[in-house]
């Protein structure tokens, strides 16, 4: 069994989550769209942590180490 194997992958499409990160990253949709609905909220009442949260997100998005509420990494390949 190889690395990537045992790593457990989301059914979430990487582009998606990319897109709703970078245009609507500050009113949490892509935490919405990755079935975390708290942070999501949290995100919407605090404007993305006034677009702090919102970068970082966005970065870990596109480095491959976002996770769904399940914990499966959103992954591009």
């Amino acid at each position: 069994m190889t690395t990537s194997d045992k790593i457990k992958r989301s059914p979430k499409s990487f582009p998606a989550t990319a897109l709703l990160c970078y245009f609507l990253g500050v009113f949490g949709v892509h935490r919405f769209y990755a079935e975390k609905i708290g942070t999501g909220i949290l995100m919407l009442i605090t404007v993305g942590g006034l677009g702090i949260w919102t970068l970082i997100d966005l970065i870990v998005i596109v480095f491959g180490h976002f996770q769904d509420k399940q914990g499966r990494y959103i992954r591009r390949f």
